[in-house]
């Protein structure tokens, strides 16, 4: 708590440690696919910012499916993918809720 680092740091051994990130942030434009590469950035940047190479994600994000179309969901994911394809990160897996 000290320090006010964005990710967690678990050492496995004295050469190696997993950092542990995630991250929720709300739209701040108006296109979807730009969005989800901006979250994606955003994320990847937490565990860059803790002198990590970040290897695999996880996808997790809140949608309100009854007010806005599937269809923006798919071009949110779709950025973040394409953001993570960038980054040399493989999506393996992720959890998503209905939330307003």
């Amino acid at each position: 708590m000290e320090t006010g680092d964005d990710a967690g740091v678990y050492r496995l051994n004295d050469d190696l440690a997993i950092i542990q990130t995630i991250d929720f942030i709300t739209p701040i434009v108006d296109d979807p696919y730009t969005f989800g590469q901006i979250a994606a950035a955003n994320s990847l940047s937490d565990v860059y910012a803790m002198g990590g190479t970040p290897i695999t994600a996880l996808n997790v994000v809140c949608f309100p499916v009854n007010s806005q179309e599937i269809s923006t969901l798919s071009e949110i994911l779709r950025g973040g993918l394409d953001k993570m394809k960038e980054a040399g990160v493989a999506l393996v897996g992720g959890h998503s809720v209905v939330d307003e």
